[in-house]
């Protein structure tokens, strides 16, 4: 009697399946044991620190435990999202206009020697001087909307950006630069066949640190001057004695920095799935 193709076709299908769930059960074990051990960290962390105010009785406007500044959260919750929206809103803005200069910067520095000689002590310049210095001046040359803040962000945020790309366009392979000119390629295609494709890792690796700036450049901005935001809401509440909310307004920063650098992160994966595979092989590999 002939064999149903149905019955044929099942333990193909379990024996696939049977594959992909030991690979799937690994990559959620190797996912747990990478995030059991620093949430772990910050448990005993948040456990020492309500044992210290407990057991040394520290009052709460000068240290407040850390389940006073989750009630706190949890009171003040519309106020919190009112000023995180608009910190956030500033940081975004920031890097965005951060991207454009860094990446245009970094094109003119790797193809034009002579900008770049002339450019690069100037970028390095930017950086050395205290931003708290320049920022009260934006002030007086801006006003106190906006533009002081999204100022501040892209003060911080271009520099990891430019000089990231840079390197990465001037780190190609030369041996396939020359076999791309060898079969005729014109610069246009080296630079989208080649250079981009090399530089892309260190573009992604210079928007992470940025990400994390553009949250602190933000605050920056508000600590200054500003009548909004969550820097604006822990210069306001620390003259007031309202530690627990200052610190719930450091808690939100430090939560909306993570969520960006993972947003990068995942950006990253979807832009460069090689990249990824590779760097998960050599961890791999290292363990």
């Amino acid at each position: 009697m002939a064999v149903a193709p149905e019955s044929v076709a099942k333990p193909s299908e379990g024996g696939k399946q049977a594959q992909h769930l030991p690979s799937s059960n690994g990559a959620a074990r190797r996912l747990l044991a990478r995030w059991a051990k620093p949430a772990l960290a910050l448990a005993l962390l948040v456990a020492a620190w309500e044992g210290v105010v407990e057991l040394f009785d520290i009052p709460a406007w000068k240290l407040p435990a850390p389940s006073a500044i989750g009630a706190e959260l949890v009171a003040s919750r519309a106020l919190y999202a009112r000023h995180a929206w608009v910190t956030l809103g500033e940081a975004l803005l920031g890097l965005g206009l951060a991207f454009v200069t860094g990446l245009g910067l970094a094109l003119l520095m790797a193809f034009f020697r002579g900008f770049q000689r002339a450019a690069y002590p100037l970028i390095i310049a930017s950086q050395t001087v205290p931003i708290i210095v320049i920022a009260p001046l934006l002030l007086i040359w801006v006003g106190y909307g906006l533009a002081p803040k999204v100022i501040v962000v892209v003060l911080i945020t271009f520099f990891p950006i430019v000089i990231n790309t840079m390197d990465g366009l001037r780190s190609v392979d030369p041996d396939m630069v020359n076999m791309m000119r060898t079969l005729g390629a014109r610069r246009w295609h080296i630079f989208t066949k080649v250079q981009v494709p090399s530089a892309l890792p260190y573009l992604f690796s210079g928007a992470k640190v940025a990400v994390t700036f553009s949250v602190i450049g933000a605050v920056i901005g508000e600590w200054v001057g500003s009548s909004a935001g969550l820097g604006y809401l822990t210069r306001i509440s620390v003259p007031l004695f309202l530690t627990a909310r200052s610190f719930g307004a450091v808690v939100i920063l430090a939560v909306m920095g993570v969520l960006l650098f993972l947003v990068v992160t995942a950006l990253e994966r979807l832009a460069l799935p090689w990249h990824h595979s590779a760097r998960q092989a050599r961890a791999l590999g290292e363990e």
